[in-house]
């Protein structure tokens, strides 16, 4: 992946005294799965508009192969396919029938949209469910649908807003798997907009964290993990017998411990600036203690997010409270249930 399909540069948006979006510097490449990560209010909704050329920017740029968003929208529209949270669709209508008008209006022929329509119902596990009405599908199943329906028009890039929201755990797993199929067998570019963390570290390549309209962290979920060490973020869980007041005194004693603390399971929490492992071993055993469990935390996504999310708190505690553009409505052809 060396070829950056979006590309966005001081990115900006305001309404009024709010900057929904501060300055977006990204590049995302042709091919990857990228995870935007932030709550609601983070600027996610109002950067997804402007990367789909339903509101212009303030200032600054955004493009998906070249095609300026809010200049030439309809290019974007082209090859850009958006998945929204709660997928719509006509419920009196067949999944199959759905599908067949979304090629129409993407003025796809005949014999090529029923083919495609076979294609992709057999490729997101819907053939079973094609010819009931649409109405009678579980979320899940509209999710699928929803796929096939965005792949009707073969796009380059796709947009999803919260994929996984509500689905039962094995829809999850084979949602997932097919999200992913769709980068590394198809060769198409994903950007997901979610604060689902669990679904987003199983399935993206790059994640950028956003708060309050700022993107204060982004790349690889390991190369996060490592920076916040490098920054003296290290958190130990530490299980031992026994586990007491006494322990707790000895640890937070010791040098470059910030907090100790104790865990819905009697176990501790070690938070320091720097690896401890070595020095908490050695005290455990010249202090008669037995040592049963020792993890280093850190590296898995809810502990970065949290990091993150604190040390931008930190920089914007004497900050305004900010508020956000609501949901994204009318997007591309989005149908009233």
């Amino acid at each position: 992946m060396s070829n950056p399909i979006i590309q966005t540069q001081v990115l900006t948006k305001r309404y009024d005294d709010v900057t929904a979006v501060d300055k977006l510097n990204l590049e995302i490449q042709e091919g990857e799965v990228f995870g935007l990560l932030g709550p609601n209010g983070a600027g996610k909704t109002t950067t997804t508009l402007m990367l789909l050329g339903l509101t212009e920017p303030t200032i600054g740029t955004a493009f998906i192969d070249g095609h300026d968003c809010a200049r030439d929208p309809l290019a974007v529209k082209r090859i850009v396919g958006y998945l929204p949270d709660s997928v719509g669709f006509y419920p009196e209508l067949t999944g199959r029938e759905n599908l067949r008008f979304t090629g129409r209006l993407n003025g796809l022929e005949p014999a090529i949209c029923e083919r495609r329509i076979n294609e992709l119902l057999e490729r997101v596990g819907m053939t079973y469910a094609a010819d009931r009405k649409a109405g009678t599908y579980s979320r899940g199943m509209k999710q699928r649908l929803g796929i096939a329906d965005v792949l009707m028009k073969d796009p380059k890039v796709i947009i999803m807003d919260e994929p996984t929201l509500g689905i039962d755990p094995e829809g999850m797993r084979e949602l997932i798997a097919l999200i992913r199929e769709l980068s590394d067998k198809d060769g198409r570019t994903i950007l997901i907009s979610s604060h689902q963390l669990y679904q987003v570290q199983q399935i993206c390549d790059r994640v950028g964290i956003f708060v309050k309209g700022k993107l204060i962290a982004c790349g690889r979920i390991e190369e996060l993990g490592r920076q916040l060490q490098n920054e003296g973020n290290y958190i130990l869980e530490l299980q031992t017998a026994p586990a007491d007041e006494r322990l707790r005194t000895l640890l937070a004693e010791l040098p470059g411990v910030r907090a100790v603390t104790v865990d819905k399971d009697g176990g501790f929490e070690v938070e320091s600036k720097q690896d401890i492992r070595h020095e908490i071993t050695m005290l455990l055993a010249q202090n008669g203690y037995t040592l049963l469990q020792l993890r280093q935390r850190g590296g898995d996504l809810d502990e970065i997010y949290r990091k993150y999310f604190e040390k931008a708190g930190e920089q914007h505690e004497h900050s305004d409270a900010q508020k956000q553009s609501g949901p994204i409505r009318g997007i591309f052809r989005k149908k009233r249930e």
